[in-house]
């Protein structure tokens, strides 16, 4: 269901320069250690006031100190931050207590150096087990300072520099207008391995120019994760430092819950569109990835098994390869659906290759192979999986696996 008030999803996004009130940059300071000057691998963001924030992470039980450190800023007494500080090319995960002293500096010199004395969150990804080369850090953080501005080339710049093995810069916004004053909905995010929920290797950064607290942003952004970077998938590996930030200065002077149910509900809608728009380039982006699929499961008499039957297919090994192969191999699928052991009939089992029967009733339709082959040959394509044993269904984000893949991670 669409928002009544017209909620729009902008065909060219700057990312963040596009909402009113931040400001971005993004630099280098050679992270990586490779002697490369020249790729951006810091970037920092900040509110033309401090502002409240909400975040959603990684559910893994190995947890980068970035992470712990953004959940004990956000459950202090003061709930607002000036904004962020990114790194690329390390992820301070597994440094023990080193990690924890190293994030907690990096806060420290981002407030130091912009002169804001509201505390920073601090986001890393990278090559886990490695301790971040804190003099580089520093003088990243010291220069991307120095940096900010709210024009769109340093918001690219911001946008770049968070990416890792990624081919290309993920942005998105949207906006809706409400008595005259346009509210808008923007982000960055990075992303491209390590992609299984509860999200990905991903960070992804949301600004909006309402009025809100960190409850209210809490509360949407967690129902728009679960619906989109919560359902996307490459290759099946959770990541240590995965993270969602959602941030709200108040400059449209708009207050979604201080006004009608439309107004809440279109932004709502426009974070939501936000979220999917990145994590379907997060999908897009996947390395070495050739084919984006989406994963339809219907008929099922719960979600979370059809939250099952779609993971089972959407990580099943056989099943990318052979998407990568352009083979449209739907037995690959049945079995796949079958192993989620969620009490699948087989009598009453349907496959589609987009809207083009492949099984029908659990009966094969053997025709229909031309248009399956075609189907799977593109680089975008849906797949339907109709249970018809209820009424509950989930969609997956997906892609395929190549010996590319294999290749690129068989060495670090």
């Amino acid at each position: 269901m669409s928002s009544p008030i017209p909620v729009t999803l902008l065909e060219i996004s700057n990312g963040i320069a596009d909402c009113p009130g931040f400001k971005t940059a993004g630099v280098a300071c050679d992270v990586r250690e490779t002697g490369d000057e020249e790729r951006l691998d810091m970037a920092m963001v900040v509110a033309e006031a401090p502002c409240p924030v909400a975040g959603v992470f990684t559910q893994n039980d190995v947890c980068a100190a970035p992470v712990l450190l953004c959940k004990q800023i956000m459950a202090g007494s003061n709930s607002k931050v000036a904004g962020f500080v990114a790194n690329s090319g390390n992820a301070n995960a597994v440094t023990g207590e080193q990690g924890m002293t190293d994030a907690k500096e990096m806060g420290a010199i981002a407030q130091l150096s912009s002169g804001i004395g509201s505390p920073f969150m601090i986001c890393s990804t990278g090559r886990i087990g490695r301790k971040l080369p804190m003099d580089k850090i520093k003088d990243g953080i010291e220069k991307a300072a120095k940096s900010l501005s709210d024009d769109a080339q340093s918001s690219h710049n911001a946008a770049d520099a968070i990416l890792t093995s990624d081919t290309r810069r993920k942005v998105a916004t949207a906006q809706f207008v409400y008595e005259g004053k346009t509210v808008t909905v923007s982000g960055m995010a990075k992303g491209a391995g390590m992609i299984e929920p509860n999200m990905a290797t991903m960070l992804a950064f949301i600004t909006s120019d309402v009025v809100s607290n960190s409850e209210q942003l809490k509360n949407v952004l967690t129902v728009a994760v679960n619906q989109t970077f919560n359902r996307i998938s490459i290759d099946g590996d959770m990541s240590t430092n995965d993270t969602v930030l959602l941030f709200a200065n108040g400059k449209s002077g708009v207050d979604p819950w201080d006004a009608p149910a439309s107004v809440l509900f279109a932004f709502k809608e426009a974070v939501h569109m936000v979220c999917d728009t990145l994590a379907e380039k997060i999908v897009g982006d996947g390395e070495k990835v050739t084919k984006l699929v989406e994963i339809v499961v219907e008929g099922c008499p719960r979600v979370r098994d059809a939250e099952k039957v779609a993971r089972a297919v959407g990580n099943s090994l056989l099943v990318k390869t052979s998407w990568y192969g352009s083979d449209p191999n739907w037995g690959r699928l049945a079995d796949a659906a079958g192993y989620a052991r969620i009490g699948l009939k087989e009598e009453l089992f349907d496959i589609y290759y987009d809207d083009v029967p492949a099984l029908i009733n659990g009966v094969p339709q053997d025709a229909n192979l031309p248009q399956w082959k075609d189907i799977v040959s593109k680089n975008r394509f849906r797949i339907t999986l109709n249970l018809n044993q209820g009424s509950c269904d989930y969609r997956l984000l997906t892609s395929d696996l190549s010996e590319a893949y294999v290749n690129f991670n068989k060495s670090e």
